[in-house]
């Protein structure tokens, strides 16, 4: 059963929003201040550069493969199946933990409102919050509108009403600027940036997911970007040399000028920001086991989705019952480890972006690609390898536990029972020149650029997928390719060999069917009812249809009955939309065979007719 699409673009801006603005806003600057001073602010924006390059990467590969599991889905296509299984555990363990101290956090501020051990209000929360996901995608969106519509009001607030009070003289400091502090310090706050991929896993439930989920997720990285600078800004020169250590830092800094009201205001505004922090790792962290669970790489009863409320109930309920485990453990080491794992993850995105690309694969079809391909991936791959041995061994070796536990899991279990073509495959089998791969990646590929775009196939369509496809080496004469045509279309159509062929000569003597230098659309009409056949060729070196036109490369044959001429002439308009497409010579040549020169028709951009 597939996942609803119910989210737009606002909603998707405000999931990945809400997934951001939480400890990285209402806890770090303190101690962020601690390491590097006023220059923590440049910390964030040097975290925010980086970001934004996983962000490209991560984009591109999800406005081509919109599925549930998000950054696993990309990664098992890309570098293979081992590879995804680790990427699926530790983005799970990530998301998971992450809203385990989100929670954590909101308990401590309720607690100041209810005098209740925090992690018994924890669970609580983390039960509730478990509620909500199963109702379903749209009512969990929902939700998070209006937490993040609330929470960006508040600090805009504090921004703007703060700034008319902050002192100058609090950005000054006796030590001098340690740029290698500042540069390590952005290792300690680019966690705040963790929550875009979590739109990366809710992919196959948003509207128009090839542009909704780029440009939502590149507007939220702007848009939060913009409020930690002016947040942490602010907060300096109200607070200066006091925000060191502050685990209550925007409170300190709101008290600072409005007193104890504007103390509770922004701790409102903390819990808000833990809420949907939460809220948006509990629907992202739980497509991850269902998305492992469809490719068989953990037990299937975790891609069952509820029929009432469209949601993957058995996933949902293992991710909220992980939280409530990690409630009761240590988690300094365990959040450390989740920040490290996430680091992993945009490094992953990277590598999988200039794998899927260099790969050649034909059905890999981002509606939005990244700039400056490849500098901005290697820029980054070296960026966060830096961030990632900065944050300490204890972070590395509880990394390096998570990903030999998934590696067990995908050996042992998952190994045996699932079989999945990568890109990378294709990629060694371009740069070896042997035959590796089966096609089925490109067929998968395929059905999801359909459910992507929402094509819906018509009868030209279907006509396509079963018509004659001729791959012709040689350089022939137009006579010879004449005969070939006729050979095989005359008993489709239930007429003889000798009349068809016929027909062809006298149609192209009246008139040349030559389109352009490199491409004819021959089309005779032939005698009776209820008839019409299409044969497709691509001739590497050529067909001679004339002097002018010697080497004609992609012949499109139309032959059917007068009762037929509507269809007739919607066939040849939909052939010439698919031909005026760009690249459309490079990508016809270049198909690997029969199946890939139907594709490349079948996944074009062109009108479709449904009587």
């Amino acid at each position: 059963m597939k996942l609803k699409q119910e989210l737009n673009l606002f909603d998707v801006f405000c999931i990945a929003s809400g997934a951001m603005i939480s400890s990285g806003l209402f806890v770090l600057p303190g101690l962020a201040y601690q390491e590097a001073g006023p220059g923590f602010i440049v910390s964030y924006i040097i975290a925010g550069a980086l970001a934004l390059i996983g962000v490209l990467s991560i984009a591109a590969l999800t406005s081509a493969l919109p599925k549930a599991g998000g950054t696993y889905f990309l990664i098992s296509r890309s570098l293979g199946p081992a590879m995804g299984t680790v990427e699926g555990f530790i983005s799970w363990f990530s998301l998971s933990l992450k809203s385990a101290f989100a929670l954590v956090g909101m308990a401590a501020f309720t607690k100041l409102i209810i005098n209740l051990d925090i992690h018994f209000i924890a669970i609580i929360l983390t039960i509730l919050f478990v509620t909500i996901n199963l109702l379903g995608v749209k009512e969990t969106g929902r939700l998070q509108v209006g937490l993040v519509v609330g929470l960006l009001a508040i600090l805009a607030f504090y921004i703007l009403k703060g700034a008319t009070y902050m002192d100058m003289n609090n950005f000054k400091t006796d030590q001098p600027s340690n740029w290698w502090k500042i540069f390590s310090t952005s290792g300690f706050v680019f966690v705040s940036y963790g929550g875009l991929i979590k739109i990366a896993a809710i992919a196959e439930e948003v509207k128009r997911p090839g542009k909704n989920i780029p440009l939502g997720m590149l507007l939220s990285l702007g848009v939060v970007g913009l409020f930690y600078i002016g947040v942490s800004f602010v907060t300096t020169g109200l607070l200066g040399h006091k925000l060191a250590g502050s685990l209550t830092p925007i409170s300190d800094g709101a008290e600072a000028f409005m007193g104890l009201p504007g103390k509770i205001l922004l701790a409102i505004a903390a819990i808000l920001a833990f809420v949907s922090t939460a809220n948006a790792g509990i629907l992202s962290a739980s497509r991850y086991p269902m998305a492992l669970s469809r490719d068989r790489l953990l037990p299937d009863f975790l891609t069952q989705i509820s029929s009432r409320f469209k949601t993957p109930h058995y996933s949902i309920f293992i991710t909220g019952l992980f939280m409530i485990i990690a409630l009761i453990l240590q988690l300094d080491v365990l959040v450390k480890a989740a920040s490290t794992v996430l680091i992993l993850t945009y490094i992953f995105s990277c590598i999988s972006l200039i794998v899927m690309r260099e790969s050649k694969v034909q059905n890999y079809q981002p509606k939005f690609k990244a700039p400056l391909y490849p500098y901005l991936q290697i820029i980054g791959i070296a960026g966060f390898g830096y961030i990632l041995f900065s944050m300490g061994w204890q972070a590395l070796l509880m990394a390096g536990i998570i990903i030999i536990i998934s590696l067990s899991v995908y050996f042992l279990y998952g190994k045996v029972r699932a079989s999945r073509e990568y890109a990378l495959l294709h990629l060694i089998e371009r740069i070896t020149a042997k035959d590796l791969t089966n096609y089925s990646l490109e067929s998968e590929l395929k059905e999801i650029i359909r459910q992507r775009d929402d094509m819906k196939n018509d009868r030209f369509d279907d006509l396509i997928e079963h018509c004659t496809v001729l791959d012709i080496e040689d350089n022939i004469s137009l006579t010879e390719f004449s005969y070939l045509v006729a050979d095989e279309m005359a008993h489709h159509l239930e007429i003889s060999t000798d009349t068809f062929l016929k027909l062809l000569t006298k149609k192209e003597r009246e008139v040349s069917t030559v389109l352009y230098s490199h491409i004819a659309i021959p089309h005779i009409i032939i005698e009776g009812k209820n008839k019409f056949d299409i044969l497709i060729a691509r001739a590497k070196n050529g067909v001679k249809f004339s002097e002018q036109n010697a080497n004609v490369e992609a012949v499109f044959v139309l032959a059917g009955t007068i009762d037929e001429r509507p269809f007739h002439l919607r066939a040849l308009a939909s052939i010439a939309q698919i031909v005026q497409q760009k690249d459309f010579r490079k990508r016809w040549l270049k198909a690997k065979n029969d199946q890939a020169l139907r594709d490349l028709i079948l996944l074009s951009d062109r009108r479709r007719y449904h009587d």
